[in-house]
Protein backbone atom coordinates (compact mmCIF):
# COMPACT_ATOMS: atom_id res chain seq x y z
CA UNK A 1 0.00 0.00 0.00
CA UNK A 2 1.02 3.07 -1.01
CA UNK A 3 2.53 5.92 1.50
CA UNK A 4 -0.40 8.44 1.60
CA UNK A 5 2.42 11.39 2.42
CA UNK A 6 4.10 10.11 -0.76
CA UNK A 7 1.36 10.23 -2.62
CA UNK A 8 -0.18 14.04 -1.84
CA UNK A 9 3.67 15.07 -2.32
CA UNK A 10 3.76 13.37 -6.52
CA UNK A 11 0.01 14.58 -6.86
CA UNK A 12 1.37 17.77 -5.83
CA UNK A 13 4.45 17.88 -7.95
CA UNK A 14 2.84 16.55 -10.81
CA UNK A 15 -0.27 19.35 -10.88
CA UNK A 16 1.84 22.51 -9.87
CA UNK A 17 2.63 25.37 -12.29
CA UNK A 18 6.27 25.63 -13.19
CA UNK A 19 6.72 28.66 -10.87
CA UNK A 20 5.80 26.50 -7.73
CA UNK A 21 7.73 23.52 -8.60
CA UNK A 22 10.67 26.18 -8.68
CA UNK A 23 9.82 27.20 -5.33
CA UNK A 24 9.25 23.61 -3.97
CA UNK A 25 12.92 22.94 -5.19
CA UNK A 26 14.07 25.91 -3.26
CA UNK A 27 12.31 24.58 0.29
CA UNK A 28 13.89 21.23 -0.16
CA UNK A 29 17.10 22.77 -0.88
CA UNK A 30 16.62 24.67 2.38
CA UNK A 31 15.58 21.82 4.25
CA UNK A 32 18.02 19.38 3.02
CA UNK A 33 20.59 21.62 3.94
CA UNK A 34 19.57 21.96 7.37
CA UNK A 35 19.00 18.36 7.57
CA UNK A 36 22.56 17.72 6.55
CA UNK A 37 23.44 20.22 9.05
CA UNK A 38 21.58 18.95 11.91
CA UNK A 39 23.16 15.38 10.88
CA UNK A 40 26.64 16.68 11.05
CA UNK A 41 25.80 18.50 14.44
CA UNK A 42 25.07 15.16 15.98
CA UNK A 43 27.64 13.04 14.11
CA UNK A 44 25.63 11.44 12.05
CA UNK A 45 27.57 11.47 8.80
CA UNK A 46 26.32 9.08 6.51
CA UNK A 47 22.89 10.94 6.99
CA UNK A 48 25.03 14.03 6.56
CA UNK A 49 26.24 13.06 3.43
CA UNK A 50 23.03 11.72 1.99
CA UNK A 51 20.96 15.03 2.66
CA UNK A 52 23.96 16.97 1.31
CA UNK A 53 23.41 15.38 -1.96
CA UNK A 54 20.17 15.60 -2.42
CA UNK A 55 20.51 19.64 -1.79
CA UNK A 56 23.08 19.33 -4.70
CA UNK A 57 21.03 17.16 -6.55
CA UNK A 58 18.51 19.95 -6.17
CA UNK A 59 20.68 22.73 -7.89
CA UNK A 60 21.42 20.50 -10.21
CA UNK A 61 17.71 20.32 -11.35
CA UNK A 62 18.04 23.67 -10.78
CA UNK A 63 20.18 24.67 -13.25
CA UNK A 64 18.92 21.92 -16.22
CA UNK A 65 15.72 23.81 -15.90
CA UNK A 66 17.40 27.61 -16.21
CA UNK A 67 15.83 29.36 -20.01
CA UNK A 68 19.44 30.68 -20.88
CA UNK A 69 17.67 33.24 -23.28
CA UNK A 70 16.99 35.71 -20.03
CA UNK A 71 19.51 37.81 -19.09
CA UNK A 72 18.96 36.58 -14.92
CA UNK A 73 19.63 33.21 -15.98
CA UNK A 74 23.18 33.72 -16.29
CA UNK A 75 23.46 35.13 -13.00
CA UNK A 76 21.58 32.14 -11.10
CA UNK A 77 23.61 29.52 -13.39
CA UNK A 78 26.67 31.27 -11.36
CA UNK A 79 25.13 31.39 -7.93
CA UNK A 80 24.19 27.64 -8.46
CA UNK A 81 27.81 26.57 -9.58
CA UNK A 82 28.99 28.33 -6.33
CA UNK A 83 26.62 26.82 -4.24
CA UNK A 84 27.31 23.49 -5.64
CA UNK A 85 30.31 23.99 -5.54
CA UNK A 86 30.14 24.80 -1.34
CA UNK A 87 28.30 22.20 -0.31
CA UNK A 88 30.84 19.37 -2.41
CA UNK A 89 33.49 20.97 0.07
CA UNK A 90 31.12 21.38 3.44
CA UNK A 91 30.63 17.28 2.11
CA UNK A 92 34.55 16.86 2.19
CA UNK A 93 35.35 18.87 5.11
CA UNK A 94 32.88 18.24 7.19
CA UNK A 95 32.43 21.79 7.80
CA UNK A 96 29.25 23.28 9.37
CA UNK A 97 30.64 26.44 8.70
CA UNK A 98 30.17 25.79 4.67
CA UNK A 99 26.34 24.79 5.51
CA UNK A 100 25.75 28.09 7.11
CA UNK A 101 26.78 29.75 4.29
CA UNK A 102 25.02 27.47 1.35
CA UNK A 103 21.83 27.93 3.78
CA UNK A 104 21.51 31.67 3.78
CA UNK A 105 22.09 31.95 0.08
CA UNK A 106 19.35 29.39 -0.18
CA UNK A 107 16.97 30.74 2.51
CA UNK A 108 17.56 34.33 0.29
CA UNK A 109 16.55 32.75 -3.29
CA UNK A 110 13.80 31.06 -0.93
CA UNK A 111 12.10 34.42 -0.14
CA UNK A 112 13.12 36.33 -3.37
CA UNK A 113 11.40 33.93 -5.48
CA UNK A 114 8.03 33.99 -3.18
CA UNK A 115 8.10 37.89 -3.60
CA UNK A 116 8.88 37.24 -6.98
CA UNK A 117 5.13 35.10 -7.16
CA UNK A 118 3.31 37.69 -5.55
CA UNK A 119 4.71 40.55 -7.72
CA UNK A 120 3.52 38.45 -10.47
CA UNK A 121 0.29 37.80 -9.29
CA UNK A 122 -0.46 41.64 -8.65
Amino acid sequence: MANPYQTYQKQAVTTSKPEDLTLMLYQGMVKFIRLSKMALQNNHLEDCHTYNLRAQDILSELMVTLKMEFPISASLQSMYDYMKSRLIEANLKKDPAILEEVEGYAVELTETWQEAMKQAKK
